[in-house]
Order: structure tokens, then C-alpha cells, then sequence
């Protein structure tokens, strides 16, 4: 099965090519079955290669496929080649797995789409990409993936782009996000420029032997490969296009925020973490970013209206519990959150997405309410994906994932008791603008009347998303319960283990009880001013300091106004001053001397002998001045 690799990011590329060229000539029940199937037959080669790769594993717990020389230039000869161990099988089973569930439920969610094909199109060319940037071999191909999910996060969140405002959302994206890239692009020169080699584990391996732990190469690289990370996982400073990529069709965002885009940069991080272990300092600032990133996202979202909207500031909040998790070195757990926050944060939006569909396209939470009782199947689901969120003990999977950084975030030697407390807080913040949502959206009275209620298209990605949320932490146990770690075992392959300090099971079991209080405290927190006495809430948000800082949450704490006032405001001034374009004005000049010139030369060829007779009398005369006068 191990040979077949490379059908799984093609088969979606051979779909997206067939929608691209015939998809308006297709009946939508065809575009549908080649969109979904396609996903589909990826996932389920996926699981046969993981099951093969688990089983019986290749030599060095690696497998390389190599397809063909894509770039030939002296030295420089990237391969498309894939790259399979550990953590690649990991991320491309969470994306075909999650991925065809949200395909399928799109197939249901855009039925009377008049951009039905188009749609799928997009979607397949996004996996496709996903994929290519997960397996590829060489840092080329992972760019062009890179760049391929990019492309699509703006075809998808403008996809409706009659709307202005979807348009502008879907520029945002892609603008900020090239911040990002150009950096990473750099670090990729730096790279080469320095090792030779683009090649992954050539990277790694003569980074390891060349550079020291501290060396300044690396810690420019590292720097360089973060604000990638930044701009493609929407962490701070470049956090503020995610918010607005809600824009797009709701099974985008969950494509989006749960299996694809923004997981890149925790990827890229974990992928090169040698670089960032000989790095210290940037890997420190990996560790800063991820915890002022996951409480200002945490905050924002307490007072947002829009329930796609709240999870999108949560999807922000989340990724910075990774990004955390990977600047103490803690890569197992990063990635262990990521396959946990898929499966819950897809369902979360997908089950937005059904009340958004049910209820005349509204996406104000306020307006709902007693959802409960008209969709009893998404408000179970919704609760199940909102208690892993907040991490509810025990019984769901984010409470596994998200303690273990919290203990990690402590006890590793990169860690430190700021960022446990930022990792508390945000969890306590968590707790509270979760079950927010879910009182205020499913709880009280019914503000509106669902008009339908989902199909089996749409119910089936939800149930099973639920099951994957409950059950997905089980692989991954604390030591207080018995320490089953599969994962890490799994993972230790290629990411090392995070050195844990000498600290016993008592003192891991006072962190996990902290941890259940300050979750618990949060829900009841919610319980209380959202649904028991909602004028509390009320009250606090009409008072003086309520108002100020419910307006400085709700605007992301005027990150756009910031830029707006210190970037686009005067490159708009600019350009409106400069639109006949100063350089433009230069080569015109230019032209213009030239014209001179010529007419002038001109005038010495007109043909006539008289005028050359007199021109050749007039330069003896002056060559005969110049020799007697000197």
C-alpha cells in the first residue's frame, strides 16, 4: 500500500481538474459524488497506508517515494517526492479523514448553490494542496503547497464574491497572509544559500552538524520560518484575516480552521524543529507569541455576536495553545492538540454552519435560543464538540491534549510558570465564552423557527466529528490515569521527547485538579450570567469599563484599526496622490529626451548633397579655427 502514496494528493487534483473544465456541464449529483468521492478514496487509502506504515513499519520508520526531478539547475534539483513517517501519516489521515466528513457534508450544506461545482472544485484543490504541503520531501514542493492552500483560502472565503464585503475578506487573507510567506520565502533562500540542500532531511541533518545551539544563521532561519508560521496559523501579529474569513461558506471555515490552513504553520514549526531547538531564542519567541496570542483571541472572543465568529477567535486561541506547546518543546503534545482540535473544531463548525441553514441564514447567536428542543441531533453534537473545547475532564478528548501542555508549559525546561498561568487563564476564558455560545444559542426561549432540519448528509460528518471529540484524547493518557501513550510512542520517531523534569504523579495530579476547577469555574461562570440571571451580563456590559472593554474586545483589540491607521491608510494616501505613477513619469521623461535627440540626428539625413557639401565646408572652417587659435 506504502506505493500508492501518491494517489492520495492526486486523486484530488485529477477531481479538482475534471470540475474545473467540465463541472458546469455536470449535474450536481455527479459534481457532488466526484467532489465527495474523490476526498473519499484518498481517506480511505490513507487509513490502508497507516494501518500498513503502523504495522510494519519501513526501515528507519520512513518511506520515501520519489516520482520525478521537477527542478534541474546545477545543484539545486527538488524532486516531487513524497515523505512519509510519524507525523506526515499523521496530518494527512486528520485531513483526508476530516476532509471527506466535511465533503460530505457540503455536499448537503451548497445543494442549491448555483456554484455547486465550483465549489468542490476549490475544495478539492485545497486537500490537494493540504496534502502535497504535509508529504512533500523538499521545502520547494512544501512552499508550493504552501502557496496552493493560500490560493484556495481566498477562491473559498470570496466564493460568494457578488458580496463586496466577501471580496475584501477574501484580499485581507491573502495580503496578510503573503507578509508571511515572503518571510518564510527568505528563510528559504537563507537556507539553500547556507546548506546547499532544500531537501528536508538533508536540512536537518546539516543544520545539526554545522550550526551550534545559539548560532546566528539558525536563529535568523528559525525567525524567518515563524512569521510563516504567524501569517498561515493567524497567530499574532498577523492573526487579524481570520476573523473575516467567516465570510466564506460555512463547511470552509471548518476546512479552514480544523484540517487545513491554518494547522500549516504548527506543521512547518514541528518539521523543522531542529532548526528551532538550535535556536533558543526563537523558539522562546514561539512559546511567547503562542500565549499572547491565545489570551487575546480568548478575549475577543467573550464578546462577539456571530457564533462562526466566536469559533474563529477560538481557532486563534486554540492554534496558540500549539504554537505554546512548541516553544517549550513539547512537539508530541502540539500535535497531539492538533489532531484533537480537528475533530472538535470541525464538528463546532459544521454545527454552526446546520444552524446557520435552519434558521434563514442567521448568524447571530443572540437571535436564537431554545435551539435545543427544534435541533435536539446539532444540539447534542454542538455540545459534545463545545465540551472539548473547554476541555470538560474526563470524558472528552480536549481535556487530554490541552492538559498535557499545560503540564508540559510547567515542567519542561523551556517552560515556565508565565506561560502555565497564560495556558490557565486562557483555559478559564475557554470555559467561559464556550458554553456562552451554547447557553445562549440552544438555552431559553426560541427567538426564531427552524424552517428544516438537517439531512443525512449533514447528520452522519456531525456524529462521527462527535464520536472522534469524545473519544480521540483515550490515546493519549496522563500518568495520573494510568500513562496509555501511544502517541508519543508514535510520534518519538521524529519529534523528541520533551525533557519533563523530576516532578511525581502527585504533584502532575494538583496541575489536572487546578486545571478541572478553572474549567469547571468557567462553565458555571457562563451558567450563571448567561442563562440562570442574564442581567447580570447585561449590567456589566452597560457600565462604564463593561462598555469600553466589550468595544476593545469585540474589535480584536483594534488590531485592524491599527493597521488600517499605520499601513493601508497611508499606502491608500499614497497611491491616490501618486496614481499617474512617479516612476511612470521617469521613463517618460526618458522617452521624451530620446525623441529630442532623434529629431535633432534627424535633421542631418535629409538627402539633399548641397547640405552635406555645406555641412562638410562648415567643420573645415571650425577644425582650421581650432588648429590656428590653440
Amino acid at each position: 500500500m506504502l506505493s500508492l502514496l501518491w494517489l492520495v494528493p492526486a486523486i484530488p487534483y485529477f477531481s479538482f481538474a475534471i470540475l474545473a473544465v467540465f463541472g458546469k456541464r455536470m449535474p450536481k449529483s455527479v459534481s457532488g459524488l466526484l467532489g465527495v468521492g474523490s476526498v473519499g478514496i484518498s481517506a480511505v487509502i490513507s487509513v490502508l497506508i497507516g494501518i500498513q506504515f503502523i504495522s510494519s513499519p519501513p526501515e528507519g520508520d520512513l518511506f520515501l517515494q520519489r516520482l520525478w526531478t521537477w527542478i534541474g539547475v546545477g545543484n539545486f534539483q527538488p524532486e516531487i517526492a513524497f515523505h512519509l513517517d510519524a507525523l506526515s501519516l499523521l496530518m494527512m489521515l486528520v485531513v483526508t479523514i476530516v476532509g471527506f466528513l466535511i465533503h460530505l457534508y457540503s455536499w448537503e450544506f451548497m445543494e442549491d448553490d448555483e456554484g455547486f461545482s465550483r465549489f468542490f472544485a476549490y475544495m478539492n484543490l485545497f486537500v490537494g494542496s493540504m496534502l502535497t504541503l504535509v508529504l512533500a520531501n523538499n521545502l520547494v514542493l512544501l512552499y508550493l503547497g504552501w502557496e496552493g492552500v493560500g490560493l484556495c483560502s481566498y477562491l473559498l472565503i470570496g466564493f460568494w464574491y457578488k458580496d463586496s464585503y466577501n471580496g475584501a475578506a477574501a484580499r485581507k487573507a491573502f495580503i496578510t497572509t503573503r507578509v508571511g510567506d515572503t518571510a518564510m520565502a527568505i528563510g528559504l533562500f537563507l537556507l539553500f544559500w547556507n546548506l546547499g540542500s532544500l531537501d528536508i532531511q538533508e536540512v536537518m541533518s546539516s543544520a545539526s552538524m554545522q550550526w551550534g545551539t545559539g548560532s546566528g544563521i539558525a536563529l535568523a532561519v528559525a525567525l524567518l520560518l515563524l512569521g510563516g508560521a504567524v501569517g498561515k496559523s493567524a497567530q499574532l501579529p498577523l492573526q487579524v484575516w481570520l476573523p473575516d474569513a467567516m465570510a466564506g461558506p460555512s463547511p470552509v471555515s471548518a476546512l479552514i480552521h480544523a484540517a487545513t490552513m491554518v494547522t500549516a504553520g504548527v506543521y512547518l514549526i514541528a518539521r523543522t524543529h531542529v532548526i528551532f531547538d538550535l535556536a533558543p531564542i526563537a523558539q522562546a519567541a514561539v512559546a511567547i507569541v503562542g500565549a499572547a496570542t491565545l489570551l487575546i483571541a480568548g478575549f475577543s472572543a467573550l464578546k462577539q455576536h456571530d457564533i462562526k465568529r466566536v469559533l474563529a477567535y477560538s481557532t486563534i486561541s486554540q492554534i496558540g495553545y500549539m504554537f505554546l506547546a512548541l516553544g517549550v518543546g513539547a512537539y508530541s503534545a502540539a500535535m497531539f492538540h492538533f489532531m484533537t482540535h480537528a475533530f472538535f473544531k470541525a464538528l463546532l463548525f459544521l454545527g454552526a454552519g446546520a444552524l446557520i441553514m435552519c434558521l434563514h441564514h442567521e448568524h447571530n447567536m443572540f437571535k436564537m435560543g431554545g435551539m435545543r428542543k427544534q435541533l435536539p441531533l446539532t444540539f447534542w453534537t454542538f455540545l459534545i464538540g463545545s465540551g472539548a473545547l473547554a476541555a470538560v475532564p474526563l470524558i472528552t478528548a480536549g481535556f487530554y491534549s490541552k492538559d498535557l501542555i499545560l503540564w508540559r508549559a510547567w515542567t519542561s525546561d523551556s517552560g515556565s510558570p508565565i506561560l502555565w498561568l497564560a495556558g490557565i487563564v486562557g483555559a478559564f476564558i475557554t470555559a467561559v465564552y464556550t458554553f456562552r455560545m451554547v447557553f445562549v444559542t440552544f438555552f431559553g426561549e426560541s427567538k426564531m423557527q427552524a424552517d428544516r432540519k438537517p439531512g443525512v448528509r449533514i447528520s452522519v460528518p456531525l456524529v462521527a466529528l462527535a464520536i472522534l471529540a469524545l473519544i480521540g484524547g483515550f490515546i493519549e493518557m496522563p500518568h495520573t490515569l494510568g500513562h496509555f501513550a501511544p502517541f508519543s510512542k508514535f510520534m518519538h520517531s521524529v519529534l523528541p521527547e520533551v525533557h519533563a523534569g523530576q516532578y511525581s504523579i502527585s504533584a502532575e495530579l494538583l496541575f489536572q485538579i487546578i486545571a478541572v476547577v478553572i474549567t469547571l469555574s468557567g462553565i458555571l461562570i457562563a451558567y450563571i450570567f448567561y442563562y440562570r440571571k442574564p442581567e447580570l451580563s447585561a449590567n456589566v456590559a452597560k457600565s462604564g469599563i463593561g462598555t469600553v472593554l466589550g468595544r476593545f474586545f469585540y474589535s480584536g483589540w483594534g488590531f485592524d484599526w491599527l493597521y488600517y491607521t499605520f499601513l493601508v491608510g497611508p499606502f491608500v494616501w499614497i497611491a491616490r496622490v501618486n496614481k499617474k505613477d512617479i516612476i511612470d513619469f521617469i521613463y517618460t521623461i526618458i522617452a521624451m529626451i530620446c525623441q529630442i535627440f532623434n529629431f535633432i540626428f534627424r535633421q542631418t539625413q535629409t538627402g539633399r548633397v548641397r547640405s552635406y557639401a555645406a555641412g562638410i565646408a562648415f567643420g573645415a572652417i571650425v577644425i582650421i579655427a581650432i588648429v590656428m587659435f590653440t
